[in-house]
């Protein structure tokens, strides 16, 4: 499976979607206490490992393949999050 497939198909998985969004949240109160971006660097790693490991790979191609693509993924799913996140903020 060609990277781009890989990469297309982690931008949709709502199991992916939703434990980045429960990030964010979390991110968000525990910012006070800890730095806001350390957390959010490891939860990002801990979802690219744990998806390929847990539930293992979708097809033929190694579990550091996916892991590897699911950071690029995470991120981009990240930055969109992070984004919406600011516009509502100045919206409210």
């Amino acid at each position: 499976m060609p990277y781009l497939d890989i990469y297309l198909a982690q931008l949709l998985d709502p199991f992916r979607i939703g434990l980045l969004i429960a990030l964010v949240l979390t991110a968000a109160n525990t910012a006070q206490a800890l730095n806001r971006w350390i957390p959010i660097a490891l939860g990002v790693v801990f979802v690219a490992v744990l998806i390929p490991f847990s539930l293992g790979p979708a097809d033929s191609h190694p579990a550091a393949t996916a892991v590897l693509v699911g950071l690029f993924s995470n991120a981009t799913i990240l930055a969109l999050l992070l984004a919406a996140k600011a516009v509502y903020s100045r919206l409210a």
